[in-house]
């Protein structure tokens, strides 16, 4: 895989010379931009897991949600005229734990991005959830407030595994927040984890069914990794699946997933019919986004370049840098030998695959800076084509860092 992209350090920039630098000529010709969605990072939780490598932070005390709310309107400010014209097509409001925050809040929170932002009709706003920090009509109150769309992170439905996750929920919490998301929306997700410590086939096939039998639109499954600069790193886990027990739990997931209308779309992400998530769909067709909040990260198109931005990760210091119009600590431009890695590290994750054309629109190069890792790719069986499109092939999704890696400059 190719090492983390290099984010160039900069003194405070006002947003005006900012811009001018993004605006001038350069080596790129985009003819259109990709369509924007909206990303908004809410970084604190109950409790850090040991598994998680996500900037998210253990709520100490009261939550500064005022006060983080104003950060996000300023920061979202000073960044409209690096968006300016555009409309937004998805909002993901992610962390940590955003349920921890009142609906209250994330009615004000949607309301500010509406009056800032031209929202396309029906955009997609998801909202993520933990059963930990659920209780009755919470879900209801953020559908009143304007979440279209919950992800309820339940991981499993086994005591004895959501501990060993360090979960701060338990299997009874679960199943309620599952059936209130399910009373309140039309469309949620559940996050769901497997080869975890200790589990065997049956007992993933036994969380897999509880799952299933609650009929979710939509399914995220994560194999557990051991993330650099987590506890579990650290200390590893015990008892570990092997290789071949996790791959025959991926098998499990896609023969039940069928059977039961659910369509393996992506790598990880299965959907009944008109319930697949918009957001990530963005993300993986290399569409652009902004991302405001701590440690947040943005991908914006230019007629020139593609550029690539990180906001402050602690959250004293974001708010602080914010509300002074310069949340903005890290940016760079993606050069031309890299932008197709990172257009295929994305569209390769597709069942469907993508149209070639969207390569050029979406990177500004020719399809010859593809040719020889669609060779490559080919040769050894990893995708398929025709003359207009590209997907991976059975073999191409269970060795897909393999197939990425082979479009690396």
């Amino acid at each position: 895989m190719a090492d983390s992209p290099i984010y160039i350090e900069r003194p405070a920039e006002p947003v005006a010379e900012r811009l001018a630098r993004y605006m001038r000529p350069g080596t790129l010709s985009l003819a259109a931009l990709p369509p924007l969605s909206l990303y908004v990072h809410l970084p604190w939780c109950l409790k850090k897991c040991p598994y998680c490598d996500f900037n998210s932070h253990e709520a100490k005390g009261e939550l500064a949600q005022s006060r983080y709310l104003d950060a996000l309107r300023a920061d979202l400010e000073a960044a409209l005229p690096f968006i300016w014209g555009r409309r937004v097509h998805t909002i993901f409001i992610g962390g940590g734990t955003p349920s921890l925050f009142s609906p209250e809040s994330i009615a004000q929170l949607i309301g500010d991005m509406r009056a800032r932002l031209p929202l396309e009709p029906g955009c997609e706003i998801t909202l993520e959830a933990n059963p930990g920090t659920f209780e009755r009509d919470r879900f209801r109150g953020y559908r009143a407030a304007g979440v279209t769309r919950l992800s309820v992170g339940v991981q499993s439905f086994d005591d004895v595994k959501l501990a060993a996750l360090g979960r701060v929920h338990d299997s009874a919490q679960a199943f309620a927040a599952v059936e209130e998301a399910r009373a309140a929306f039309d469309t949620f997700n559940i996050d769901l984890m497997y080869a975890l410590p200790g589990q065997t086939l049956a007992e993933f096939e036994a969380d897999l069914e509880q799952a299933l039998e609650l009929e979710p639109p939509h399914l995220s499954i994560y194999h557990l990794t051991l993330e650099p600069n987590t506890l579990f790193a650290k200390f590893p886990p015990d008892a570990l699946p092997d290789d071949d027990t996790a791959f025959d739990m991926l098998d499990l997931i896609i023969a039940r997933a069928a059977a039961v209308g659910m369509q393996r779309y992506e790598v990880s992400a299965f959907a009944r019919p008109g319930h697949r998530c918009e957001h990530n769909l963005n993300y993986w067709q290399f569409g652009d986004y902004l991302g405001i909040g701590a440690g947040a990260h943005s991908k914006v198109s230019f007629a020139h370049r593609v550029v690539r931005q990180a906001r402050f990760r602690d959250p004293a210091r974001y708010m602080d840098q914010a509300l002074a119009g310069q949340a903005i600590t890290q940016d760079h431009e993606v050069s031309r030998d890299q932008l197709p890695f990172e257009f295929m590290l994305n569209a390769t994750r597709l069942n469907d695959g993508f149209e070639l054309m969207r390569f050029s629109e979406r990177t500004g190069l020719s399809l010859a800076a593809l040719q020889t890792g669609l060779d490559q790719a080919e040769r050894q069986g990893l995708i398929a084509r025709d003359f207009a499109r590209v997907w991976p092939t059975e073999r191409g999704f269970d060795f897909l860092s393999d197939l990425q890696g082979l479009f690396l400059a």
